[in-house]
């Protein structure tokens, strides 16, 4: 039953004659918008928590203030109460409420009912009967992602049944190698049913049972010396190997949610990992303002209980393991029982693999609380700073830094990335492969991929930069410097970072446009920490290519030179990994699934191809 509404606002009249009931309460400002709503066990007891004298936050007292009704609901249980507060903060969106806001659907994969199935996204099952679903998923980048892995590696069909039925020849797809092109008979039906089934396998979590009737598959058409279809199936293997990388998080047993909250000065952040067979699948991040200062437990109840009870598609799993104890777990796992006709286990206290996916969680929620709070407006000030301290009369509008990587000489890689007012520009990053000098000549390095460069700047391919940092001495700034005057690209400014000679962050040594020119900035400069951050990135993605080319180039010679492993287990890694790159990428987890390779063998392995 609904109570009359107070109006007029009188808190102490108004707690005379509420009912220690359970319900929810909705409040309401003078101009009739709600603020509000709330569920209780003892609604008496709770509304009074609102108008103590003491203890109440600021926030609280500002909500407190603007109240000028109430109008309560009573149930006849505290489960019926949250299940009809979750759906009126999902129709009202109250103010003070935490609000989940991602209200869309969410998405499944689609095998259409038709003799050459199709495979496609849909966000909703009106035709549930019809053809074959998996999902959903709580992500749409990672299901978006799956598809396109399973259209790369299977090739099945994407079209609609009427443009397969009207097609006379393959479309661009088949040209892309993206579907077989069974609407024109590229591809036999006893073919294409069999990618159907191994991409079914995949998605029901069984990649190692495909990757292994794939690799016989490539030796038996090795056998018959059918190279191309052998190459095929190589090519399928190692695809399927972005979904089998071993991780902490993959144990091969479990199925979870995992919510890790994080709050500080009234924004919280949740990380959510979905658990499918031990393995992390899928992960999504909720940024949201917390209103009132709630405690981080009843922030997570309500957030746990939008996330469930609001949605329709999007079932627990068998277990959700929390960060925080939740103030009401009981009434809200009878809620979650009671809407979807199972019970799922809700738990805080957890140990061995629980403990470690719940602990990624809480990381995650740690970077995605750091990088939200910091993004705002953090860029804009260091790049005004930076324009300030070269004394640019122009904003700076593209910065790109270049530094090179090899180890004693070889597999020499240089690296350039690309930054902007909005912060990194990942799409034009580029790396170099550098040839044909003495090895560990970094001033000839740093020529030769500038000149790559820069010559398709002056031939306008690519937008010049404002302002070009090079990471390194006077030497690196010379060779910059004598490129860009042998191009005359001269109006690119100019700018040197030599390390100190203890080469700690915050004493580097700026060398402006020449080496005689040298620019002081203080260890708290917000310019200096956007030099840095330039800096570390091209750091980091020169290393990351150097160690990728280096060990592509070693692999072959370092598994020919480990005691144990010979001819059949070479071919038995190869095998099983489907190439040399996957090999030398491979955790030791991943090596010891390798037929014939013990745990001995794998480290020894592993320690040789990461040796360097």
């Amino acid at each position: 039953m609904s109570e009359a509404a107070i109006v007029g606002f009188d808190s102490s009249a108004f707690l005379k004659q509420t009912t220690q009931a359970p319900g929810i309460y909705q409040m309401f400002a003078a101009d009739g918008k709600i603020l509000y709503v709330g569920k209780a066990r003892n609604l008496k007891k709770r509304l009074a928590s609102y108008f103590r004298s003491s203890g109440l936050t600021i926030k609280t007292l500002a909500l407190v203030a603007k109240i000028y009704r109430i109008e309560l609901t009573i149930t006849r249980t505290e489960t019926e109460a949250l299940l009809l507060e979750q759906n009126l903060i999902k129709a009202l969106k109250p103010p003070y409420n935490i609000l989940l806001r991602d209200d869309k659907s969410y998405p499944f994969l689609h095998f259409s009912a038709h003799a050459w199935p199709a495979l496609s996204i849909k966000r909703a099952r009106h035709q549930r009967g019809s053809g074959q679903w998996f999902g959903p998923y709580p992500s749409a980048t990672s299901v978006k992602d799956t598809l396109q892995l399973l259209y790369r590696v299977f090739q099945l069909r994407q079209c609609d049944d009427t443009t397969f039925g009207n097609r006379s020849r393959p479309c661009l797809q088949y040209q892309i190698k993206r579907c077989s092109a069974p609407c024109t008979g590229e591809i036999s039906a006893e073919a294409y049913a069999q990618d159907l089934s191994h991409a079914k396998l995949l998605l029901e979590g069984k990649s190692h049972e495909v990757t292994h009737a794939l690799a016989e598959k490539m030796e038996a058409a090795a056998a018959v010396l059918a190279f191309e279809e052998a190459s095929h199936y190589r090519d399928q293997i190692q695809q399927l190997r972005q979904l089998q990388t071993q991780q902490d998080v993959d144990t091969g047993v479990g199925e979870a949610d995992v919510f890790g909250l994080v709050s500080s000065e009234g924004n919280s952040s949740i990380s959510l990992l979905q658990i499918h067979q031990g393995r992390l699948i899928s992960t999504r991040h909720f940024n949201f303002k917390n209103p009132l200062d709630e405690t981080d437990s009843a922030t997570l109840t309500a957030f746990i209980a939008q996330y469930y009870l609001t949605r329709t598609s999007l079932p627990p799993a068998a277990e959700i393991l929390l960060s925080h104890a939740l103030e009401e777990g009981e009434t809200l796992q009878e809620a979650l029982q009671e809407r979807f006709g199972f019970k799922s286990r809700l738990t805080n206290k957890v140990r061995s693999q629980r403990a470690r996916w719940l602990e990624l969680a809480v990381t995650n929620a740690q970077q995605q609380l750091a990088t939200h709070r910091g993004k705002a407006g953090q860029q804009q000030q260091r790049m005004q700073a930076l324009e300030e301290a070269l004394g640019f009369s122009q904003p700076i509008k593209r910065m790109e830094c270049f530094d090179i990587s090899h180890s004693h000489g070889e597999a020499t890689v240089a690296s350039c990335v690309v930054f902007d007012a909005e912060g990194p520009r990942k799409q034009d990053y580029r790396r170099f492969n550098i040839e044909g000098i003495t090895g560990g000549d970094d001033y000839a390095a740093m020529s030769q991929a500038l000149e790559r460069r820069y010559k398709r700047v002056k031939a306008g391919e690519i937008a010049p930069p404002d302002l070009l940092l090079v990471d390194g001495g006077k030497g690196q700034l010379n060779a910059a410097k004598a490129i860009l005057e042998s191009l005359g690209l001269t109006s690119i400014h100019l700018l040197g970072v030599a390390k100190g000679t203890t080469r700690k962050a915050g004493l580097e040594t700026l060398f402006l446009e020449t080496v005689d020119n040298q620019l002081a900035l203080a260890g708290h400069s917000p310019a200096l920490h956007l030099i840095q951050q330039i800096r570390d990135e091209a750091h980091r993605f020169a290393i990351t290519g150097h160690r990728q080319r280096r060990d592509k180039a070693r692999v072959t010679s370092g598994l020919e030179g480990i005691s144990g492993v010979g001819p059949k287990r070479r071919q038995a890694l190869l095998r099983h990994f489907g190439g040399r790159k996957a090999i030398a990428e491979a955790s030791l987890e991943a090596l010891c699934q390798v037929d014939g390779i013990n745990r001995a063998l794998a480290e020894e392995i592993h320690a040789t191809l990461h040796s360097h």
